[in-house]
């Protein structure tokens, strides 16, 4: 399948239903990081604007607001989506992780947060969160990848500062301690 002209491997998301003359239902039930959580939602409102101003998950950045920059990558399932282009009713019986959401049930950190640290790959931090969402996603479809492919994972994260190849050994440093563990 294609999407924009680029391969897109992840599921479709369940296409909206047709709008009634009555509209959509306002409050709706997300799954979020575990969690059931009820949330009044406006018709047009983007999973990115649900979840940092309704849900308070700042994590979730708003960079560019039309599917460039990366900063607003959220898991739904497992695999890595832009909140900034979903509505929020599209998602409302799927399963969203955010990048709060990926912390231990001790307050550990994730091993490619971790491992990101330890490469000292976040400079202003802003894409961050972006970067470890299409790394987590590529570490569960991908336990161990090359390079290459950690290179293409993270294709659609921009960072400003330019620090990919440190975001690039932290994900192939997280795969390798996630295989040793």
């Amino acid at each position: 399948m294609t999407v924009s002209g680029a391969v897109y491997f992840g599921p479709v998301l369940p296409r909206p239903n047709p709008l009634s003359a009555q509209g959509v239902e306002r409050l709706i039930t997300l799954n979020v990081n575990g969690q059931t959580r009820r949330v009044d939602v406006l018709p047009g409102e983007t999973l990115a604007m649900t979840l940092r101003y309704k849900l308070g998950l700042t994590g979730t950045k708003l960079g560019c607001d039309r599917a460039e920059c990366g900063a607003c990558t959220v898991l739904i399932g497992d695999v890595n989506h832009y909140s900034c282009t979903i509505l929020t009713h599209r998602i409302k019986d799927l399963e969203v992780t955010t990048v709060e959401g990926l912390e231990g049930p001790s307050g550990e950190l994730h091993p490619v947060q971790q491992a990101f640290i330890d490469e000292l790959s976040p400079q202003c931090g802003f894409c961050t969160p972006g970067q470890v969402m299409s790394a987590v996603a590529l570490l569960k479809s991908n336990p161990k990848p090359t390079r290459d492919e950690a290179r293409i994972a993270l294709a659609g994260n921009l960072c400003r500062c330019g620090a990919y190849d440190h975001y690039l050994n932290g994900v192939m440093r997280a795969a390798e301690e996630t295989a040793n563990a």
